[in-house]
Parts: C-alpha cells; sequence; structure tokens
C-alpha cells in the first residue's frame, strides 16, 4: 500500500494503523477521515486529515480519494450498557456509524475492489459480531451485520474474478485505545496496528487476535451452548469490572 484512506484514524487503533504505515518510506500518502479533529503531536507531512461526520448525508467528501490502492476503515462507537439503559434515540445512531457508514464508504469504492489492479481493504468489525454479549447487545447487532455483509462481498468478489478482499478484524477489548472511554496510547496498539496492515496487505478475509489463546475455546463454547455462553459473558464482564450494576 502505498497511498491509504483510514476512516476514523484520528485516534486508537485508526491512528496507530496511520502512524505506522506513514513511517514506512514506501508510504507516499496517509489520509485520514475522522469526526474529531487529529492531535498536533500526531501530525506529519505524510499524513493528511479531514474532518467528516459519518451522520451526513452527503458522501461526497469520499469522491477526492480515487488515487488510493488501500481503505481501512476502523470508524466506530459502543459503550458497555444494558439494553435497557440505552436511549432508543441512540439505536439508529449506532447503526449509521458502526454499520450503514462502512457500508456506504465500501460501496464508494467497490469499483476499485473489483478492480483487477491490487487494492486492500480492511474494516475492524468485533468479536461481538460472532456470538451474543450482553451488555454490548446493540453494538454487537451493528457488528454482525457487517460481518455478514463482508463475507457475503467477500464470495461476490471471488465470483468476479478478483483477488481482492475485505478483511474483517474482529478483536476483543483493545487497550490502549479510546474505544469506551479510554485513552489512546499508541506504544500499546502498535503491535495489533502492525498486524493488521499485515493481514490487509495479504488480502486475507478474517483475523480475530488472540484466536489461539483465548477466541478459539470461547467461539467453540458459544457454538455448543449460546445460552450458556451469553450467561458466562454477562457474569465475566460483571467480574472484570468492566461494567456496574446497580
Amino acid at each position: 500500500m502505498k497511498r491509504i484512506l483510514i476512516v476514523g484514524g484520528a485516534n486508537g487503533i485508526g491512528l496507530s494503523i496511520a502512524k505506522a504505515l506513514a513511517s514506512r518510506k514506501s508510504t507516499e500518502q496517509v489520509y485520514i477521515i475522522d469526526k474529531a479533529p487529529l492531535a498536533e503531536e500526531y501530525k506529519e507531512s505524510k499524513i493528511e486529515n479531514l474532518e467528516f461526520d459519518l451522520t451526513n448525508e452527503d458522501y461526497s467528501a469520499f469522491d477526492r480519494f480515487q488515487d488510493i490502492d488501500g481503505l481501512i476503515i476502523t470508524a466506530g462507537f459502543g459503550k458497555l450498557a444494558l439494553f435497557e439503559d440505552i436511549d432508543e434515540k441512540m439505536i439508529p445512531l449506532y447503526f449509521t456509524v458502526n454499520t450503514i457508514a462502512v457500508i456506504r464508504v465500501i460501496k464508494h469504492f467497490y469499483d476499485r475492489l473489483l478492480s483487477t489492479e491490487d487494492f486492500y481493504c480492511g474494516v475492524m468489525v468485533s468479536i461481538a459480531g460472532f456470538m451474543s454479549s450482553p451488555f454490548f447487545s446493540l453494538y454487537g447487532a451493528t457488528k454482525a451485520a457487517l460481518k455478514i455483509f463482508i463475507e457475503s462481498v467477500n464470495v461476490e468478489l471471488e465470483k468476479a474474478g478478483t483477488t481482492n478482499r475485505i478483511l474483517n478484524v474482529s478483536p476483543g477489548s483493545i487497550k490502549g485505545t479510546s474505544f469506551n472511554q479510554g485513552k489512546t496510547d499508541l506504544s500499546v496498539t502498535a503491535s495489533l496496528a502492525n498486524e493488521i496492515i499485515a493481514h490487509v496487505e495479504q488480502k486475507d478475509d478474517l483475523f480475530i487476535p488472540k484466536y489461539e489463546e483465548v477466541f478459539k475455546d470461547v467461539l467453540a463454547r458459544y457454538q455448543k451452548d449460546f445460552r450458556a455462553e451469553g450467561r458466562h459473558s454477562y457474569d465475566y464482564k460483571l467480574t472484570s469490572g468492566r461494567v456496574k450494576v446497580e
């Protein structure tokens, strides 16, 4: 990848990926689109940022990025909360930012994915999209929709004769990001950022960080008894201190 667009790259894992790519001699330009401005401490000549709210109806801002050969989407948000405590007004916002915006951006560059020329694409999804996740019911639903979308489109790309694929990156909780009111720490996320870049450039279609160490067993338990694993997930979030229920 030489010219890469990162949607949601002003902080967290997106920023970590941007900085890793910008440090390469072969990288010509890294474009960042994010609702938040890029902090002065992270600005450099190879990184160009544009502020854009993904809830906007008009996506013509993406028209200017026709020279890119890589697209990485890390935008999204979530907060651990019981469904009963989520304001109804937040429901469409969750889907607009986490699901619809991602699909719209990919549609914008879909001709590049269909091309016989190399085009690299990766999307931050979530392990919550693979299983029931109490306290993440709405967030998980937005990610489950993305998972199925990516899997389906990747088959269409294969049948169209291109080697280009969309990488589904589905981690669990990531330390060192601003997700769930955390704080960005690039020293913590650098290793994962480089792993993601490697999988994108290999045109893989799925990357679950810590799969062998953690999620292989978790997914197996879920397939065996999704109800029991759901209860385990609920209790785990409580005992880990990640959420508190009055």
